[in-house]
């Protein structure tokens, strides 16, 4: 192989690369923009958050049914949500499209570190 054919061909593998990480950067950013413009907020009644023992504010979690839960816990402090910062509700990762309040609770809590 020559050396024009060996530059050549890392030029398309830099090109290819720049192109497929440019796309990626592209879905997060419309996905992140999705997020932000304002998802579903999650009903406590939902499945999935009823099975979870999702509740909008962790001071009424059923703590005898829920032994899990310790005070202080509440989704703004939980690794899933992704939420600003002091919004009253953001994204979590366990309830995909629905915004969970920043002051709720799950049993699927988890600290951030």
């Amino acid at each position: 192989m020559s050396k024009k054919n060996g530059t050549d061909a890392t030029r398309r593998a830099f090109l290819r690369s720049v192109a497929v990480a440019g796309s990626a950067v592209l879905v997060g950013l419309e996905s992140g923009a999705a997020a932000a413009q304002g998802a579903q907020k999650l009903s406590p009644s939902d499945p999935l958050a009823k099975s979870l023992g999702y509740v909008e504010n962790a001071a009424s979690v059923d703590k005898a049914k829920f032994p899990t839960y310790k005070d202080g816990q509440a989704c703004d402090k939980c690794r899933f949500y992704t939420g600003a910062a002091g919004a009253a509700d953001g994204p979590c990762q366990i309830f995909a499209g629905k915004a969970v309040s920043a002051k709720g609770w799950c049993s699927s809590f988890v600290q951030k570190t």
